[in-house]
């Protein structure tokens, strides 16, 4: 089985920064790509960044020229530094991986959320 472990969410003042971190470890063969979402409270989840195997990157409007995502494949971790916060970015953060595990078949893994707060 494949586990994704997510780290750094907290509280912050508006204009502060964050950095989130996934970390993937299991019967992995490959990652094809990894990205973050987040739900906030009575909305849909959506994407916010995203990178494939080759160094591609996308983002949500709402968060370009904000926000940086960035891999280090040796840990097999993704990274998401969030900077100038507004409270409109208050959400559960979701770590996702599209992973080819050693057994065979390509699927989809979630990380557990981690919750990102911005007061005003």
């Amino acid at each position: 089985q494949v586990q994704l472990v997510e780290s750094g969410g907290g509280l912050v003042q508006a204009g502060g920064s964050l950095r989130l971190s996934c970390a993937a470890s299991g019967s992995i063969f490959s990652i094809n790509a990894m990205g973050w979402y987040r739900q906030a409270p009575g909305k849909q989840r959506v994407l916010v960044a995203g990178i494939n195997s080759g160094g591609s990157t996308t983002y949500a409007d709402s968060v370009k020229g904000r926000f940086t995502i960035s891999r280090d494949n040796a840990k097999n971790t993704v990274y998401l530094q969030m900077n100038s916060l507004k409270p409109e970015d208050t959400a559960v953060y979701y770590c996702n991986a599209r992973i080819a595990v050693v057994a065979g078949g390509v699927r989809d893994y979630w990380g557990q959320g981690t919750q990102v707060t911005v007061s005003s």
